[in-house]
């Protein structure tokens, strides 16, 4: 495909659309699934993002829209800093966040520097020792990119030791799933939510007798320089309790409340050697900050706002503030308790209450869940949604996910009331 061919996401190329009566809706729920549209292949608004403060016009890292994702042309952001690389290096872009202030668009980069770990192995072993996060910068809505460097946290810190508790070879720091989005604070400074795993006294990774490598979240704390640099700076680490979480906590999503509060919420798990029964209740995890993102409450589990707890499978979850002034969650609630990753069904959404930052019961709608057709091992999960300017849906582009790695495409649209 040359530069000035254009394609479109086909919604009447449909295999298939869930009517209301498919899906679960409380009564009074602010939410409703608009459309659920199946695709013979992936959208290409999965994984895209606006470019700029205010329009229309979106990006991935392969193409470009102009006109709210109708259409697209193929596009490779420039300078290419993946050519030229040793092999099997690797250099993962995630979705783009612009700092509404400012207007620069910061892309966040997961990389590992290893030539020797093939780069077809999705999630090598490696990625518990070696990987760490790149960042770039653009003034021009992706077209161009200003650098791509390391986050370095400020002080005596190098590539090797870039942060604090980061020792590169030993342990690592990486981005979850798509839902880890940067947030801007209102204090003016960028937060990157970020998971690391951490080493014991003798320096070697620490499992807590999981059998799995163990978490904490991290906080990236990006000050803006003159010149569109951000200097880094990090927060107390957000701990988990290994009687409570086999793997610690992980693939946080974060959400500053009108009060300034930051809500982080975060994947856990049961089962593993700790728990091997899965008698553990399997949770998302919250906590709270009331200065920025620099110190967090102790991790609990997240609940319904009336104090009613749920299940969820060690899955990734994302918030997305809303145009409203309203903020939702998307992810996957089990009717008992889950058994590690699984079920990942169904896949839910529903509005958090902004005093107490839980979830809103009686507003979850379940926006797709296991058919008579699909296996057990259905996985409705790893997402990246957006809200769209032009309407104020919410567009979620995923898959569903079938063993034997097959692929069902998948947009669902949701709307706010």
């Amino acid at each position: 495909m040359n530069t000035q061919t254009a394609y479109v996401l086909l919604v009447g190329g449909f295999v298939g659309m869930m009517g209301p009566s498919a899906m679960t809706e409380w009564a009074g729920s602010p939410l409703r699934l608009k459309e659920k549209t199946i695709l013979e292949q992936p959208s290409p608004l999965r994984h895209a993002f606006y470019v700029s403060q205010t329009g229309l016009e979106m990006m991935t890292y392969a193409a470009r829209s102009t006109d709210n994702g109708r259409r697209w042309i193929p596009q490779t952001p420039q300078p290419d800093f993946a050519s030229g690389l040793p092999d099997n290096f690797r250099r993962s872009p995630y979705p783009g966040f612009v700092d509404p202030v400012r207007g620069c668009l910061l892309t966040v980069i997961f990389a590992m520097d290893r030539p020797d770990v093939d780069r077809a192995i999705e999630e090598p072993g490696e990625t518990a020792t070696d990987s760490y996060i790149r960042y770039r910068v653009s003034l021009d809505g992706g077209r161009t990119f200003l650098f791509d460097e390391p986050v370095i946290q400020e002080g005596a810190y190098d590539y090797k030791h870039p942060l604090d508790g980061l020792y590169l070879g030993k342990n690592a720091l990486f981005l979850g799933d798509m839902g880890c989005r940067p947030i801007r604070t209102r204090q003016g400074q960028v937060i990157v939510p970020t998971q690391m795993t951490i080493l014991n006294s003798e320096g070697v990774l620490e499992t807590f007798g999981s059998g799995w490598d163990y978490y904490h979240c991290l906080m990236l704390i990006g000050t803006w320089r003159e010149d569109h640099r951000l200097t880094w700076q990090v927060s107390e680490p957000i701990a988990a309790d290994p009687e409570r979480t086999v793997r610690g906590l992980y693939e946080p999503t974060l959400a500053e409340m009108p009060d300034g509060r930051i809500l982080c919420v975060m994947r856990g798990s049961n089962g593993l050697r700790r728990d091997p029964n899965h008698e553990w209740p399997s949770r998302k995890w919250y906590c709270v900050s009331s200065d920025g993102g620099f110190h967090w409450s102790r991790p609990e589990p997240w609940h319904y706002a009336g104090g009613k707890d749920f299940f969820s499978p060690s899955s990734m979850s994302q918030i997305i503030p809303h145009r409203s002034g309203r903020y939702f969650w998307i992810g996957n609630i089990s009717p008992t308790n889950a058994q590690g990753n699984v079920p990942r069904w169904p896949l839910v959404m529903g509005e958090i209450d902004a005093d107490t930052m839980m979830l809103i019961e009686g507003s979850v709608i379940t926006l797709d869940t296991r058919g008579p057709d699909d296996p057990e091992g259905l996985q409705l999960s790893n997402f990246y949604a957006f809200e769209d300017r032009e309407t104020g849906d919410i567009v979620l582009p995923m898959q569903r996910w079938k063993p034997g790695d097959l692929y069902e495409w998948v947009v669902y649209r949701m709307g706010v009331e």
